[in-house]
């Protein structure tokens, strides 16, 4: 894959129009005033049948997991062999919703993934089936908001070593939890929460415990959800607390129906769906970033001639122009990998987001000094991209 085709240039630009017709009129009411984006998402999601096109796939996925549970003989379809185009068209489907909402509001595509990738994909990859049918579709069509709280204040990058909250057997099957969890996107206002803790198992050390995982409602006692936080950059992804008092669980919110069912393995899995898309993200921004740029290189003129005339400044954009073609590569290599039934592995998607994250900072950077003062200003938009590049170089 070299290029878009025709197909997926006509959905990039009806994504882009609905961007610019439902996105761009409110980005300083989602990014700076505190309305919650969750209405625009919807709107996103009714407009190009994503919520139909999740129930269908639901209702399949189910359908097949009774009958098999009931004994049936279920006719698998052999996985096809060599290249699937279907299978890649789907990826890059996904691939270009993310890259045209990340041109304005990327905390948009991280409120929204967090809620149907990760709150509802946990569930639909390792829930019961009786999980599924109570918490999964309403988090897979964003009619509810959900969380994926693994974070907590002493536990960043070393999430496992440095893990506090704990879940304690209460004798009956049930569980007990307390703790607290941090930097949760979408915990304010999240309906189900996926909660990620330490089995409190009396005679194992702290480091050896198993990683459980269980499915948490608004509402419960003891849980209480903290007001959105005030932050750097995204203000359109909601970003707050989780704090756990003696909350009772019993079994079925055991994500998987066991205590063996979500653990290191399935957060591990997690992470690298979460560093993949972040190529899409930092490729979106940095072509924002280029356009705002070049634009502005040919309008602004100084000492009789537009800045864009000056080497310095060309080669600032050749750069940003080398940074625009490499991540576009590392999504049509995504896209293309799919396409061939090859799974990326963990160390390919870091060295994705790592290089991404890094890139989408530096063009960032750069637009904001290629506009000079008026970089600096809100309305400029360039310093929005500046503060939303940074969190790629931390989240995930």
């Amino acid at each position: 894959m070299i290029e878009w085709s025709e197909s997926q240039q006509m959905i990039q630009k009806m994504v882009r129009d609905f961007v610019e017709k439902e996105v761009v009129p409110h980005l300083d009411d989602i990014e700076y005033n505190g309305t919650p984006p969750y209405d625009i998402l919807r709107k996103l999601i009714k407009t190009f049948g994503m919520d139909v096109m999740a129930k269908a796939s639901f209702d399949k996925q189910i359908a097949r997991e009774k009958a098999i549970a009931a004994g049936e003989v279920v006719d698998e379809k052999k996985k096809k062999e060599g290249y699937n185009a279907m299978a890649g068209e789907e990826a890059a489907m996904r691939m270009i919703p993310i890259i045209e909402i990340c041109k304005h509001a990327q905390g948009l595509v991280t409120a929204m993934g967090v809620s149907m990738g990760l709150g509802g994909g946990a569930i639909m990859g390792k829930g019961t089936i009786e999980q599924k049918e109570r918490w999964a579709l309403p988090l897979l069509t964003l009619e509810k908001v959900g969380a994926w709280a693994i974070s907590e204040p002493n536990s960043g990058s070393d999430a496992f070593g440095q893990m506090k909250t704990l879940a304690k057997r209460d004798g009956k099957g049930g569980y007990i939890i307390n703790g607290a969890k941090t930097w949760i996107t979408n915990g304010p206002y999240a309906d189900t929460i996926i909660l990620i803790c330490k089995l409190d198992d009396e005679g194992v050390a702290p480091q050896d415990r198993k990683i459980v995982s269980f499915i948490l409602d608004s509402g419960m006692e003891g849980l209480t959800q903290s007001k959105p936080f005030k932050k750097m950059g995204i203000g359109s992804s909601p970003t707050g607390e989780l704090f756990l008092s003696n909350v009772h669980c019993g079994p079925e919110r055991l994500l998987g129906g066991s205590e063996d069912g979500y653990g290191r393995s399935g957060a591990k899995g997690t992470f690298m769906q979460e560093r993949a898309g972040v190529a899409a993200m930092a490729l979106g921004m940095v072509e924002r970033a280029m356009e705002l740029s070049v634009q502005y290189a040919k309008d602004r003129v100084q000492f009789g001639r537009p800045i864009g005339d000056n080497q310095l400044i060309q080669l600032k954009l050749a750069n940003m122009e080398v940074v625009r073609m490499n991540l576009q590569n590392m999504v049509f290599r995504y896209i293309e990998s799919v396409a061939h039934g090859k799974q990326m592995t963990l160390a390919e998607a870091s060295a994705m987001k790592l290089y991404a994250a890094q890139s989408a900072m530096q063009v960032a950077t750069e637009a904001v000094q290629i506009h000079g003062g008026y970089g600096y200003m809100r309305e400029s938009r360039v310093e929005q991209l500046m503060r939303d590049a940074k969190i790629l170089q931390i989240y995930a």
